[in-house]
């Protein structure tokens, strides 16, 4: 029986000093191999916890947090082992994650949840309405070490124990595609705060350093074969090997008072605004993401790199990406590069990312990745084809065509989308951006997709 990949005793595990919310494919690609990678990577350990499934915590700790990265390169496979995760815990130990947060070595939090995962409401703000967080402000009014569920909850109940430990200051840094990500985290935080206890607001103020993230690299989900590979090259077994490509971006807004590692020396940009790089990935890279993922299976395609291929879907990317230039404030030289690195990027026919994984949670990226392109592009007389394409598209998704829908808001945006197509199209439209409902030609545009699509659903 070949052995099992675990440390050995020139791979210590390195000291923790950052805590990880979300033990997923994408961190392990990024965040935790950019720590590795960084000079001083062997004192930045992270101890990672899982969402609510446990399933990634009991593969990994058997092999002392160890896992092996492949990168799918269209020429081969390269494979490494990352050493930095050096303790992993299911979301249910919450004790455990508060002992972290209480440790005044451990000066970093960072999160990669999803943008479901912060718990917004319509305003921007914590969604109080929400019966989960509804349960987690009254477990911690009661007793603020009891163990909570949500990521808002988690959060202050770790910078409450810190504060009561009189631990120093921290770092909290999200790592998902949403603008503004350490602005929303700030806001949710202090909202739930002051649903708890008002009294920690100022310490918050004072020691908690929220710090912003443009994250970027393609993780498909991984088969039964990733973990064939790393037997037949490294001769071991991986219960949990990551898939990934080559491509990795990491832009960082924030000061650290606690200090961090030399990621800068691993790759990251730091800057002291991450929002034209977050602009140009959020309507660039997850833009087409979405259009690819809606309009691709309706016609027949169940990967990235199938549904690019497709000539016709290629045009609506490329559409895409010249109605978002506009919107954006980057060199135009920075956006060429990063478009032909996209195109390199989706036609990868190694990575075979399935398009049904990226359509999830529609509702929650519809909002930050097209919507600020139809209003840009309206407003400056023009129609927007390629977004009227992805919404069309997403329209026909919840109607049934293409892949399932899963969404956290699937009930809400389903029942829009029901009915005659001019009403379906006017709800789901109004409730993306309520000063859109009323744009006749907009609605027009995007019914007559919708039409042609539904028209040739697979």
């Amino acid at each position: 029986m070949t052995e099992r990949l675990t440390r050995r005793p020139d791979q210590p595990a390195a000291p923790v000093r950052i805590a990880h919310l979300g033990l997923g494919n994408f961190f392990r690609a990024h965040q935790a191999w950019y720590t590795m990678h960084a000079p001083d990577g062997a004192e930045w350990g992270i101890a990672a916890f899982t969402g609510r499934r446990p399933d990634a915590a009991r593969a990994l700790a058997p092999q002392d947090g160890l896992y092996t990265l492949v990168v799918r390169r269209p020429e081969g496979d390269e494979l490494e082992v990352i050493t930095s995760v050096s303790a992993v815990h299911a979301a249910a130990d919450h004790t455990a994650w508060l002992d972290y947060l209480r440790d005044p070595e451990v000066v970093i939090v960072t999160s990669t949840v999803t943008e479901a995962g912060y718990l917004r409401g319509s305003d921007g703000g914590l969604d109080r309405d929400n019966p989960d967080v509804t349960a987690d402000i009254e477990t911690l009014r009661r007793d603020p070490v009891a163990a909570v569920r949500t990521t808002p909850g988690r959060l202050l109940a770790g910078l409450m124990a810190r504060r009561a430990a009189d631990s120093g200051p921290i770092t909290l840094l999200p790592c998902d595609n949403l603008p503004g990500n350490g602005a929303v985290v700030a806001r949710v935080v202090r909202d739930f705060a002051a649903e708890v206890d008002e009294s920690v607001l100022p310490w918050i103020e004072e020691n908690v350093d929220f710090a912003s993230a443009m994250v970027d690299r393609i993780t498909p989900a991984v088969n039964e074969e990733t973990a064939q590979i790393v037997e037949r090259e490294l001769g071991v077994h991986d219960a949990s090997p990551v898939a990934t490509e080559p491509f990795s971006e990491w832009v960082i807004a924030g000061k650290f008072p606690g200090g961090r590692p030399r990621w800068e020396d691993a790759g990251v940009t730091m800057v002291e605004d991450v929002e034209p790089y977050e602009t140009r990935k959020l309507l660039l890279l997850n833009g087409a993401h979405s259009l690819l993922a809606y309009a691709g299976p309706i016609l027949g395609h169940e990967t990235v790199d199938a549904a690019f291929a497709d000539e016709e879907v290629r045009g609506w990317v490329e559409q895409l990406w010249d109605d978002a230039e506009p919107s954006l404030e980057v060199p135009a030289e920075d956006i060429a590069a990063y478009r032909e690195a996209l195109r390199e990027r989706f036609a990868n026919p190694r990575m075979r990312d399935v398009l049904a994984r990226i359509a999830m949670d529609g509702s929650q990226k519809l909002p930050v990745r097209h919507v600020p392109v139809v209003r840009t592009e309206r407003a400056a007389g023009r129609m927007p084809a390629g977004a009227v394409v992805a919404i069309a598209a997403w329209v026909a998704h919840l109607r049934g065509a293409g892949v399932p829908v899963n969404d956290v808001a699937a009930e809400r945006w389903q029942e829009l989308a029901a009915g005659e197509d001019e009403q379906a199209v006017r709800a789901v439209v109004s409730a993306l951006a309520a000063d859109l409902a009323d744009d006749a030609e907009l609605l027009a545009a995007v019914v007559e997709q919708l039409r042609s699509f539904e028209s040739r659903a697979r």
